[in-house]
């Protein structure tokens, strides 16, 4: 089974879970694209990094999710930062520097994040309704949300739609909760 991407639930409330996510290396590049293009035209330069394209010809293990996420809803809607999670125990200092210099690795801290998961295709759509959904919970229960917005793809495109599986994650801004 592919590794996921570390967490602890610390709430769960009707509609959604809070979580703590475990600090964790992500390989991403940034891409001026519509949603329904921006994890495929990144998708190819974050594959090659884990499969040998760094610069010791390394082969890294593939985990879930996909990340899409926007950091900030006044930025240019179009501009995506798509995402692959490194094997949990990797660091920093430790990942080989990838080939393509539109992979940039970047290390996360633990974060406190909301989440909701959702059946069938990721599309803008339903992406956006979920994302919707979720800050409108968040505000009936008093969590105030960072603007960044994560939205998580765990199954392979080629997996029927109503089977695949997602997730809508945005960060909690600390002390505001």
């Amino acid at each position: 089974m592919t590794q996921r991407q570390e967490f602890r639930v610390l709430e769960t409330h009707k509609d959604f879970e809070v979580r703590e996510y475990l600090p964790c290396v992500i390989a991403e590049v940034k891409v001026s694209a519509k949603y329904s293009t921006a994890s495929s035209a990144a998708f190819g330069s974050l594959f090659r990094y884990i499969s040998k394209g760094n610069a010791t010809s390394q082969k890294i293990a593939m985990t879930a999710p996909v990340i899409a996420a926007q950091r900030e809803t006044k930025t240019n809607s179009d501009e995506w930062y798509v995402s692959f999670v490194m094997p949990s125990g990797s660091t920093f200092g430790h990942l080989p520097h990838p080939n393509d210099p539109q992979v940039i690795l970047r290390e996360l801290g633990t974060q406190t994040c909301i989440a909701t998961s959702f059946r069938g295709t990721a599309t803008a759509e339903l992406s956006q309704k979920k994302v919707r959904e979720l800050r409108v919970a968040a505000a009936k229960s008093n969590i105030a949300l960072s603007d960044e917005t994560r939205i998580c793809r765990f199954d392979p495109p080629y997996k029927p739609g109503f089977l695949q599986y997602n997730e809508i994650v945005i960060p909690v801004l600390l002390g505001e909760k």
